[in-house]
C-alpha cells in the first residue's frame, strides 16, 4: 500500500472517531522522518483543539488502526492540532484561510525571490492569487513547495 493509500485509508477510519469526539479532520499524512515512519492525524475545531480531544482520538483511531493492520511499516501514531501557522494542501484548506496572511515558499526563484508574505485572496483549478504589497500575484500550485497561514508571534 502506497503513503496516499494509507493516508486515505486513514482519513476514512477517523472520520466517524472525528464526528463522535465533536472534531473535524484537518489532514492525515504519512511520511518517513529519520528512520521512523509518522502516521500524523491533525484535527480542528471551533475554539481549538485540547490535549484531551488529541488523547481520546489517539487511543480510538490506534484501537482502529490494530484492527485494520494494514500498515506494513511500524510506525509513531501522532494526533495533533494542526497549529496557528497550518499548512495549507487541500483545496478545503485554501477557501477555509481566504482573506487570511500566509507565507509562501517556491522551489525556484521568481523574479530573484523564493519567499512571499500576502493576503490569500484565491484558490482555482491549482493556481493560488495572494495579494503583496497591495499587487494581486498568481503562483502554480505546483511551483509552491510551502504556503502556510501567517501569523506574527
Amino acid at each position: 500500500m502506497n503513503k496516499k493509500e494509507i493516508e486515505s485509508r486513514t482519513e476514512t477510519l477517523l472520520e466517524p472517531i472525528a464526528k463522535s469526539n465533536g472534531v473535524s479532520i484537518y489532514d492525515v499524512e504519512y511520511v518517513k522522518e529519520g528512520s521512523d515512519w509518522y502516521l500524523r492525524a491533525y484535527i480542528d475545531k471551533e475554539g481549538g483543539v485540547t490535549i484531551d480531544d488529541c488523547e481520546s482520538v489517539s487511543r480510538a483511531l490506534n484501537d482502529k488502526l490494530d484492527e485494520e493492520d494494514y500498515i506494513a511499516e511500524a510506525y509513531i501514531l501522532e494526533v495533533s492540532s494542526p497549529g496557528l501557522t497550518r499548512k495549507l494542501t487541500k483545496p478545503r484548506h485554501f477557501a477555509a484561510s481566504l482573506g487570511q496572511e500566509v507565507e509562501l515558499k517556491t522551489y525556484k526563484p521568481i523574479d530573484g525571490q523564493k519567499e512571499f508574505e500576502g493576503i490569500l485572496t484565491g484558490y482555482d483549478s491549482g493556481v493560488i492569487t495572494v495579494e503583496i504589497d497591495g499587487k494581486s500575484r498568481t503562483f502554480n500550485a505546483e511551483d509552491i513547495s510551502l504556503i502556510r497561514l501567517r501569523f506574527d508571534f
